[in-house]
Formats: structure tokens, C-alpha cells, sequence
């Protein structure tokens, strides 16, 4: 990449690093500007720790990676057309009825079945891909299952502020206490040589948002692809989610998500802070405050979708992503 970054007016290579319906609604913003040529390489970083589940009852059958987040990422990428639409609506439909099928998603299937097939997580994934005819490229965060591990305060009636230990993405995610620092289970799982590889090709790196203990931060915490974020030249974007998740982050403001996300990994160099336009101006000035801490402008944008739910609106979001890349 040319000195102060891309070359002004050229496709970018976007990398969106994240997991379930966070990611997914990155990726649907990615990929319109994949169509209006904003974006010419577009790579999805996909955390791989889901538990619970159709991906959690495969993983313990199977000895697997989870493969939900993949398929959600994977039918985010497909496109607009009869094709894509379909494709996608298979990939992500879930059994009903009674039996042992229940709840078991399509795409999950088929992941695993080519994984059988293949023996090779990203061949497999990338079959799938052509099979959709997705505009990008969809990889595992770690090529093994691994378990996120969360300390947590407020657990032990006796003491609030003792730590406890809680094992799992679910059983973190829903958490009664307060998560103080995560952790994976094993701490340095292979990493696919395509990841490391997007990632320092990388003009722009997403991170988030997403569920802020168990997909987003999580990238942070593995060494190989910890290495590669923070020597890319590329520049790195952290996207705020809309509002607290119950558990994860309950009372949580902007500033606080990216406090923490600076405290798992202090030398991340971090370049643009996306906020949405109805952020409180308190809430505004505390973000900006930690942002000018870590050496990153705030952007504001409306990004929420029209029915006023905690949800990123994909054209919404594509605008945004597209005035930070083109903001050099």
C-alpha cells in the first residue's frame, strides 16, 4: 500500500473480522460496495467458539470448528439476484418438527459435510462460496475449536468483587456478572496462512460490532492473528454497536466498549471509531475522550435502521464504511 494509504479513487481490500449478526450486517454493507467497486477483495474473519446450539451439537459430535458463524458470513456475501436470494434463504434455514433434526440449520450441514469431504476448513469454505456465488471470501478466525473463558465479578453473594471463572461463548454471553477480561482455550490456536494473509493485504480492517466478549475481541486474543493486526498497514475501523448487550455488556456506553477493547490490546493502532448518529452527547464526548487516548477519530453516521431497533442498516452502514475509506 502506497505511503498514507490507497491510492485515492482505486478498489480497496476490505477485511471484516467479527462473528454472527454483528458480521453479517457488516458484510451486507461490505458487499454493496463490492457492486459500486469501492471494495475489490473482500475477506470475512469469522470467530470460532460457538458452544451452543446446531454449531455446538455438530462441534461435540464431530470434533469440528463451529460452523454458524460461517454460514451466517457466508450467506451475508451472497448476492441480490434469484441466485444469491435463494442460496442464502437455503444456507440459513432451520429444521422444524420434533425429531433429532430439529434446529439443525442447512448451511451448517453442508459446511460440515465438505469438511468431511475435503479434510481442509478453507477449501471447504471457499466450495461454498462459488457454490453461492458470494463476492468474497469467508475464513476461520483458528483452525481449531477453542472455548472462550471470561472472568467475572459480582457472582459470589458473598463478595462482590470476586472473580469467577465462567466457560464457554454461550454461558458467557449470559452472564448475571461482570466480565472484567476474557480469554481462549487453547491461547494460541493454528491460524489459517489466508487469514494472516488477508489481513496484511488489508487497506481497511472492520472489527465489530458484534457481541463485544465472545465475537468481536476475541481476534484479539489470538497471537498469530493478533501479530498480523498490528502490523498491516492497512488501518483499522471499530464499529460501535447500537446498544448494551444484556450479559455480555450491560451498562456498557461506547466509550467503555472501546476502553475495554484497548485493554485486551493495548497496541492496536485503531484509525476511525464509528458511532451512530443518536449516541447521546454525553455518551459522544466520553467516547471521544478514549478515542483521542488510543490516536483514533470519531465518526458519526447514521447507521440505525429506520425501525429504530438495535440493528446496523446495511445501506446505512455501506455508506458510512464507504466516507471512512474514502477519508484519507
Amino acid at each position: 500500500m502506497p505511503p498514507g494509504g490507497p491510492a485515492p479513487g482505486r478498489a480497496q481490500a476490505a477485511v471484516a473480522l467479527g462473528g454472527g449478526h454483528g458480521l453479517h450486517a457488516s458484510l451486507r454493507a461490505l458487499r454493496l460496495l463490492v457492486d459500486d467497486l469501492t471494495v475489490d477483495e473482500l475477506t470475512a474473519i469469522v470467530t470460532v467458539a460457538d458452544n451452543g446450539g446446531s454449531s455446538g451439537r455438530l462441534r461435540g459430535e464431530f470434533g469440528v470448528l463451529p460452523p454458524g458463524d460461517l454460514r451466517m458470513a457466508l450467506a451475508a456475501l451472497c448476492g441480490v439476484d434469484a441466485w444469491g436470494e435463494t442460496w442464502s434463504r437455503v444456507l440459513q434455514h432451520r429444521f422444524a418438527g420434533q425429531g433429532e433434526m430439529r434446529d439443525h440449520v442447512v448451511g451448517n450441514l453442508l459446511i460440515v459435510a465438505l469438511w468431511e469431504q475435503l479434510g481442509d476448513h478453507v477449501d471447504a469454505l471457499d466450495w461454498v462460496g462459488r457454490l453461492l456465488g458470494a463476492s468474497g471470501r469467508v475464513l476461520p478466525m483458528a483452525l481449531t475449536p477453542m472455548d472462550i473463558t471470561a472472568e467475572v465479578r459480582g457472582l459470589v453473594a458473598a463478595d462482590a468483587d470476586a472473580l469467577t471463572t465462567v466457560r464457554g461463548q454461550v454461558e458467557v454471553a449470559t452472564t448475571d456478572g461482570v466480565i472484567t477480561a476474557v480469554h481462549l482455550d487453547p491461547p494460541d490456536p493454528a491460524v489459517a496462512p489466508e487469514a494472516l494473509a488477508a489481513v496484511a493485504a488489508a487497506d481497511w480492517v472492520f472489527l465489530g460490532p458484534g457481541s463485544w466478549f465472545t465475537s468481536v475481541i476475541p481476534h484479539l486474543l489470538v497471537p498469530a492473528l493478533r501479530e498480523a493486526l498490528v502490523r498491516t498497514e492497512g488501518r483499522v475501523a471499530v464499529v460501535m454497536n447500537l446498544a448494551e448487550q444484556a450479559g455480555e455488556t450491560g451498562g456498557f456506553s461506547p466509550a467503555d466498549h472501546l476502553a475495554v477493547l484497548a485493554e485486551h490490546a493495548p497496541d492496536l493502532e485503531v484509525d476511525t471509531v464509528l458511532v451512530d448518529a443518536g449516541c447521546p452527547a454525553d455518551e459522544l464526548a466520553d467516547l471521544d475522550y478514549v478515542a483521542k487516548a488510543v490516536g483514533a477519530r470519531v465518526m458519526v453516521a447514521d447507521v440505525r435502521d429506520a425501525d429504530g431497533s438495535p440493528r446496523h442498516d446495511p445501506a446505512k452502514l455501506a455508506a458510512a464504511y464507504s466516507e471512512i475509506m474514502g477519508g484519507q
